[in-house]
């Protein structure tokens, strides 16, 4: 089992556990990213205008098919590092935004999907040729722990509204859903062999019991958060198959394009601090600029997927998957593949899918609590490579820090309206988002602001890049 960069695993990143064992942990991935993957389509068919919930099963479906190919294809050809795939809240302003477009506002909600897989297809080309012409990897030398800390602990910290919000919905259960986690991951994990490898499993399936045996009780009503309903496993048929294009021929509009590029500018930088947080949390070698390039390239290709198949969305690391390789300890890249064959197979199972729509919100939000926790804790671990004596570094950090959560908060409350519509989605979208605000403001001021390589941090970063077991190219297929 591997022990590489000092990082304590149960199984590192070149591991194979026992089938049975990845099947478990596999499966663990999947619940992990469901949230987040049922959430994203659930938001959209508002805006898309879909009122039938068949409709909106089939659009989850596709986004879970398209998750298990995508990550597939990255931990098999792109970077390889065990980091899951799936849709991202980067993409949903944007496109909220077209279904709001003038030319749009009485349009099917097909024709709308049409615009945006148009507009997600354009900008995977870009994506594509940003990753595989080596441009993202030149510009790494701009990007070290001083932008790299912010940046990953923003990914956490920025999506604070889902944690306590939604799993104090109803204490009792999100409540609950915490202090498994905390239990089993933490206090119980030396006692016994199954908490190490599934703390978050068995919180969710504990609380979920919970909520089951209360709604069974008549204490959760219908309409109440912690309600387990089965209305929609009742309406799911039992099997589909998504198709290329099944919601019709794309639609390419320019100022849908624009819009939806500043989604990918803001999903590229949270990936790029994600292969950090991964590797360090996996046992890989820091991800160097061949790492980086193969990473956005085979993202880029996912989100060309996305748009085919019509997701609504693109494709990007998840952060929460992540999270859960910090919890476990568990850093094979062959779960994250058992995984992705979990997605695809049970993507076309219906009712599969619907059960897990069964899930009350406070659980989901009492996972969020424990995840985008761990992500922050590891974006801070970068500042160890860092001169924290330095007055320099400690302005940077914390400004970086206070204006990715406090900018996000300007625009929601005043966005911006100018003349050119597709300037003002452009740059709503990155104000509002809280990586993509620290990460340029870590960068400007870490590239600009006087300071040696040692004093921020390159120095013993490189260091230990050189000095980790098992290089890039050895991984590399």
């Amino acid at each position: 089992m591997s022990r590489s960069r000092d990082v304590d695993l149960i199984y590192g990143i070149d591991d194979v556990p026992p089938p049975a064992a990845a099947g478990i942990l596999g499966f663990q991935h999947y619940l992990t990213m469901f949230g987040s993957t049922v959430a994203i389509p659930l938001m959209l068919s508002d805006a898309l205008g879909i009122a039938d919930p068949v409709d909106k099963g089939k659009l989850i479906a596709t986004m879970f098919v398209v998750s298990g190919i995508t990550t597939l294809l990255q931990t098999t050809y792109g970077n390889r590092l065990p980091i899951v795939q799936g849709g991202t809240f980067s993409f949903l302003a944007p496109a909220i935004a077209i279904c709001g477009m003038a030319a749009l506002k009485d349009a099917g909600w097909m024709v709308k999907m049409q615009h945006i897989q148009g507009a997600v297809i354009v900008g995977a080309v870009i994506e594509i040729f940003m990753g595989y012409s080596g441009l993202v990897g030149k510009l790494l030398r701009f990007i070290g722990p001083v932008t790299v800390a912010p940046t990953v602990a923003l990914i956490g910290l920025a999506l604070f509204k889902f944690g306590a919000p939604v799993a104090g919905t109803h204490w009792g259960i999100g409540g609950l859903t915490i202090l498994l986690i905390i239990l089993f991951s933490q206090y119980l994990r030396r006692s016994h062999r199954v908490f190490e490898l599934f703390p978050i499993l068995l919180a969710i399936v504990v609380a979920w019991i919970a909520a089951w045996l209360g709604t069974g009780a008549g204490w959760f009503p219908a309409g109440h958060p912690a309600h387990v309903s089965t209305d929609n496993l009742a309406a799911a048929p039992w099997f589909r198959v998504p198709t290329p294009f099944q919601w019709g021929t794309p639609t390419f509009g320019a100022a849908a394009v624009v819009g939806m590029l500043a989604g990918y500018v803001a999903s590229m930088v949270e990936s790029i601090g994600d292969y950090y947080a991964c590797a360090r949390l996996s046992g890989a070698p820091v991800p160097d600029r061949r790492t980086i390039n193969r990473g956005i390239g085979m993202e880029g290709v996912g989100c060309f997927i996305a748009g085919i198949f019509g997701t609504g969305n693109g494709t990007t690391s998840y952060s929460e998957n992540i999270g859960a390789i910090g919890l476990t300890r568990v850093g094979s890249r062959r779960v994250v593949q058992v995984g992705a064959l979990l997605m695809l197979g049970l993507g076309v199972i219906g009712k599969f899918g619907a059960l897990f729509t069964t899930i009350p919100q406070p659980i989901v939000g009492g996972m969020y609590c424990a995840m985008f926790g761990m992500i922050a804790s590891v974006g801070l671990s970068n500042l160890q490579f860092v001169d924290l004596n330095s007055a320099r570094n400690l302005f940077i950090v914390g400004f970086s820090f206070f204006m990715g959560l406090s900018v996000p908060e300007y625009f929601a409350a005043n966005p911006l309206v100018l003349e050119a519509e597709w300037l003002a989605n452009i740059l709503n979208t990155l104000g509002g988002t809280g990586m993509a605000v620290g990460a340029l403001i870590a960068t400007v001021l870490d590239n600009t602001v006087p300071g040696t390589l040692e004093e921020r941090g390159f120095t013993a970063w490189q260091s230990e890049a050189a000095g980790a077991p098992g290089s890039d190219e050895e991984r590399a297929p």
